[in-house]
């Protein structure tokens, strides 16, 4: 999870351009592309999913606040979900950003059913 601060109003506000950077993001730490969809609300803001074989990023930004809110989920070691941050921090020409990486589950990947 990702906090991006002190970003360029232009970017944030451009769904072209978040849609853009999310994209080659997920591509800059080794994921395979699934789906992508983006949203443009008003007057600003974007919120968008790309789906990647690993699970999914997804951003949801507040250009008035110069704020980005990032989910990086991945599954697997080929993977580097903080390449992807780095570089939306980068593209997103961010003043700092604060991330950190939760653990979830114990297979990821894997699936167990069980009964409740």
């Amino acid at each position: 999870m990702a906090e991006i601060y002190e970003c360029s109003f232009d970017i944030l506000n451009d769904v072209q351009k978040v849609e853009q950077i999310m994209v080659n993001a997920a591509l800059e730490a080794g994921a395979e592309i699934r789906e992508v969809v983006f949203h443009k609300f008003s007057p600003q803001g974007v919120s968008g999913v790309v789906v990647i074989s690993e699970s999914h990023l997804a951003v949801h930004t507040w250009p008035e606040l110069g704020y980005a809110a990032v989910d990086v989920f991945t599954c697997g070691e080929r993977v580097n979900p903080w390449d992807a941050c780095n570089y939306l921090s980068n593209m997103f020409n961010a003043g700092h950003m604060e991330a950190s990486e939760m653990k979830r589950g114990f297979f990821c990947g894997k699936t167990k059913a069980v009964n409740l």
